[in-house]
């Protein structure tokens, strides 16, 4: 098959050589905003690259990746769309709800398969939770505990146009929490402080928050982070069951001191960033996505599951500036 793929970045770039890898992928079409950087990796992995997207969807694609900024996922969802090529477009799948909305009417006939990064979906220690909690060998779950919390935060020239954290960063909790569990969530509460460099404040963000959820079954979901955990980045998601409890990240690179006597453990070196720690998923998200391109499964993640995550972050963002509780069903639909 021949893949296209829009914006060379990091993750892009780290996708291009993923799909160029893989059996059955015969090449791999690249453009970019920056041309000269499209063709500095199309060179360096053996690639073709092209001027324009337009250049692009015309040059005889089977699929589409997009992983371009997110202020362009709309407008190349639609153009990948009137193509009729089937997509993987990074999270989120637009840059605000209006346009989410839009785009979940737009593929909800389901003709052109859509589907959207959530990459912790892929990786074997969500997927193992889902199972125990789905399995029903936990007993009831009362509680979820998820957790992601940057090792150092990023650029501030990132922060103006990420969105805020909600929608940035705890999404993939929120994510995974229905992932994980099934369930839909009902209502939430959610707080947001800074104590950190004074440009999030600037752009009306926030540096650490917390957000309580409520689940349609009655699980309660508690969801924190923050952009500064020096000791390493730390994605973390607990299961708490009437029968058994499981944790996601538990391993010997979670970035926690012990300060319990005789306790070596963790020993491990934590990891530094997001890609470190989820590149396996990574690559099977790829690999996902070519089977969905050759037909052989249904979407994993969809515009609807984009969707309910990012009504989830609306939701809290919602909540932190009002200081209230706030009902999913106030967002509508």
């Amino acid at each position: 098959m021949r893949i296209g793929l829009v914006g060379v970045g990091r993750i892009g770039a780290f996708h291009a050589a993923t799909l160029r890898a893989l059996d059955g992928v015969e090449q791999v079409v690249v453009t970019d905003a920056d041309t000269p950087r499209a063709q500095v990796v199309a060179k360096e992995l053996g690639l073709e690259a092209v001027a324009d997207v337009e250049t692009l969807l015309g040059s005889g694609l089977d699929g589409i990746a997009i992983c371009a900024p997110t202020s362009a996922h709309a407008e190349l969802i639609a153009r990948a769309q009137d193509a009729g090529l089937i997509t993987f477009c990074e999270k989120p799948v637009a840059s605000d709800l209006s346009g989410t909305r839009l785009i979940a009417a737009r593929v909800a006939d389901g003709k052109v398969p859509v589907h959207i990064g959530f990459q912790r979906r892929f990786d074997a220690g969500f997927r193992a939770a889902r199972e125990a909690v789905t399995s029903g060998s936990l007993g009831w779950i009362h509680t979820i505990r998820a957790n992601t919390s940057d090792a150092a935060p990023p650029h501030a020239s990132y922060i103006p146009t990420s969105g805020g954290f909600f929608r940035d960063c705890s999404i993939h909790d929120f994510d995974a929490v229905r992932f994980v569990t099934g369930h839909e969530v009902v209502s939430v509460y959610a707080v947001g402080e800074n104590r950190g460099e004074a440009f999030f404040a600037e752009s009306g963000d926030f540096d650490s928050a917390a957000a309580v959820l409520t689940l349609d079954d009655g699980t309660i979901a508690l969801i924190s982070g923050s952009r500064y955990n020096a000791r390493g980045y730390d994605v973390r998601l607990e299961a708490l069951g009437s029968k058994d409890s499981v944790c996601v990240g538990m391993d010997d690179r979670l970035p926690l001191r012990s300060v319990e006597a005789g306790v070596a453990f963790p020993s491990g070196t934590p990891y530094a960033s997001f890609m470190e720690r989820f590149r396996q998923a990574y690559v099977d998200e790829m690999v996902a996505f070519t089977e969905l391109v050759a037909g052989r499964i249904e979407t994993p993640c969809s515009v609807q599951d984009g969707l309910r995550a990012f009504l989830i972050a609306e939701a809290c963002a919602l909540s932190r500036r009002d200081g209230r509780p706030v009902r999913m069903d106030e967002l509508g639909t």
